[in-house]
């Protein structure tokens, strides 16, 4: 079955944006994005994708979590997919969507495990439920039912219903180390803004791509 769906088109409105508008430091202009996206529904959602062994490409959403002058942060259990292609290939690629602002924003680099004093002061940070529920999902395998999954819920909730939740040896987080920025805007009839930042020398260079 044929679902043509060529008549879908959203044009954009947005002013122009010029390299003189942007910051230097593609860190702080992602903050300056990012500050503007902070009302939006989940504005920490990025796309994260990785690649398997045989190169094969994934996809998924995680939420970044923080982010400083050297990389964004996100948490993951260590035995997921993600964590299995990371673990053969650390080069990924995230990409976040703001479409009620007309923006995205795309940063490709190195990914790396953070310690586990800070995946644990994150952990710490985590309502109750969310801690729980890191010791009961073993990503990305197969399970029978939903059932299932809460009965090992219960187990868990039971086994730790006196003290502290301890982090699990098999969660933590990872940190993306930025070696390309690219910022997009969209624009009136197609001519999309692009501007990517690359390291050099001391600093970055930013250059404008076509739309």
């Amino acid at each position: 079955m044929n679902h043509d769906i060529s008549h879908l088109r959203q044009d954009y409105g947005t002013t122009p944006l010029h390299v003189e508008d942007l910051d230097t430091n593609p860190f702080k202009e992602f903050s300056h994005w990012f500050e503007k996206a902070k009302d939006l529904l989940e504005p920490n959602a990025m796309s994260l994708a990785t690649v398997d062994s045989t190169c094969k490409p994934s996809l998924r959403t995680v939420l970044l979590k923080y982010f400083d002058h050297e990389g964004f942060v996100f948490f993951s259990n260590y035995e997921s997919k993600k964590a299995q292609d990371l673990a053969n290939n650390p080069n990924a690629s995230v990409l976040f969507t703001w479409l009620e602002l007309e923006r995205q924003v795309q940063i490709s680099g190195r990914v790396e495990k953070i310690s586990r004093t800070d995946s644990l002061r994150y952990f710490l940070s985590r309502p109750k439920g969310s801690q729980l529920g890191a010791w009961v999902s073993k990503q990305s395998t197969v399970i029978s039912s939903r059932s299932l999954l809460e009965q090992q819920y219960a187990k868990i909730k039971a086994k730790f219903a006196k003290g502290k939740i301890p982090l699990p040896d098999f969660w933590g987080g990872y940190k993306l180390y930025p070696e390309r920025f690219e910022f997009w805007q969209g624009g009136k009839d197609r001519l999309h803004d692009r501007f990517v930042y690359t390291p050099y020398a001391n600093g970055w260079e930013i250059q404008r791509l076509a739309p």
